[in-house]
């Protein structure tokens, strides 16, 4: 791995383990330790996200326009500051405005660093240099969820705020290592509109679909703790170690998952291969009031199909995405996260657990037409791309020029 790409993947595993040791600790502290409630809790980092997803393209088109690098420093030294805002936290006002700041600076960080690597890495390699950083990320994640973890056994308000420390001072190294890295030329403003992703509809249709697949993220993090709970007699450290076998599988196996996908072509079967693993998995989840087998055979299926959309997902959203404007492409397509989070949950509970096995398979029958949908919508946005060419294995866009 070139020094880049290091620096890069040290970046990450920073950033990361400062965001496992937020998801852990951070609804226990809010409502624990501040005393707020849990709806104040939802609306709020519902609201940060909200707010985040819409100055997400604004945030990359400054990117793009001031040079990835830069931006990518001061964002992260934003969420460094939002996370040592929350010390203060002592009413809802403060609260909401500390998650605004907090979720704002995180979908602009995700875009900018996505265009940072798409000037510094060749076409041919970024997914599977993105495959590296995602295994870092949650190798990184399971390190801070552990740290958390001894934040909430301690269960002092002294614990959690040391733990709130150490994700301020991860989010800063994360700056300095991004610091590191080469200034990359900022691209002069093209003629036309600014936000011109917003006009690509080709492109959002593209990103709607991926969001679809996305709602992946709160079927494990939320539903199937509901479920396993309410539907079956598993025992509820089992949901710990379904999220054990996906974060380990990503750490292990997400760099030989993505080698293989080169292009759109392979990229969009990558996409449709997830759809019928994802409806494997519902099918399965759906069995776990008769077994508690066939919730790590589920998990398995799962995770091997949230590979596959992630390889494929991230050759589209940098095959399509224009050289000048990676930043502002990178942010919307990144807007799916933000949707899954904030919709995925209230939908598929609903879905679900109100539906039980005819909301599972709804749910997979979802998945499956989404994954389905990918290649002809691939198709139509790469026909709509300079001069109609396709891309493929041969034919993709440069990177932009480093100084």
């Amino acid at each position: 791995m070139s020094t880049h790409r290091r620096t890069l993947a040290q970046a990450q595993l920073a950033g990361s383990l400062g965001d496992g040791v937020y998801l852990v600790t951070s609804v226990f502290y809010f409502s624990g330790i501040v005393g707020l409630s849990a709806t104040e809790i939802g609306f709020g980092l519902t609201l940060g996200w909200a707010v985040g997803s819409v100055a997400g393209v604004p945030l990359g088109h400054l990117a793009d326009r001031r040079g990835p690098r830069g931006v990518a420093v001061l964002l992260a030294l934003t969420t460094a500051t939002a996370v040592a805002a929350f010390l203060f936290v002592s009413s809802f006002a403060m609260f909401a405005l500390a998650a605004c700041l907090y979720g704002t600076a995180q979908t602009g960080l995700s875009a900018a660093r996505q265009a940072l690597l798409a000037a510094l890495v060749p076409p041919a390699e970024r997914t599977v240099v993105r495959a590296h950083l995602q295994a870092t990320l949650n190798g990184g994640l399971a390190g801070g969820a552990a740290l958390g973890g001894l934040a909430l056994h301690v269960g002092t308000r002294e614990g959690y705020l040391a733990v709130f420390a150490l994700d301020v001072l991860a989010f800063l190294i994360a700056a300095a290592l991004l610091l590191r890295l080469p200034a990359v030329r900022p691209v002069p403003a093209p003629s036309g509109p600014r936000l011109v992703v917003l006009r690509d509809r080709p492109y959002a249709l593209v990103a709607l679909l991926n969001a679809v697949m996305l709602f992946y993220m709160p079927l494990l993090s939320v539903v199937v703790p509901l479920w396993i709970a309410s539907r079956t007699s598993a025992p509820t450290w089992m949901v710990s170690v379904l999220l054990l076998i996906n974060t380990g599988a990503v750490v292990l196996f997400q760099v030989r998952v993505a080698r293989p996908v080169k292009g759109m072509r392979d990229a969009s079967a990558a996409v449709r291969r997830a759809g019928l693993l994802m409806l494997a998995a519902c099918a399965v989840f759906a069995l776990s009031p008769y077994g508690w087998a066939f919730l790590l055979v589920a998990a398995v299926l799962q995770v091997v199909g949230e590979m596959l959309l992630a390889a494929g997902a991230w050759e589209i959203g940098f095959g399509l995405a224009p050289d000048d404007r990676q930043g502002q492409y990178q942010a919307f397509f990144g807007t799916g996260v933000a949707v899954a989070r904030m919709v995925g949950p209230v939908v598929l509970t609903t879905v679900v657990l109100g539906g039980g096995t005819a909301g599972w398979l709804l749910v997979g029958a979802a998945f499956v037409v989404a994954g389905a949908a990918m290649a002809p919508a691939v198709r139509w946005a790469a026909a709509t791309r300079e001069n109609g060419r396709r891309f493929d294995r041969a034919d993709r866009p440069r990177s932009v020029p480093v100084t």
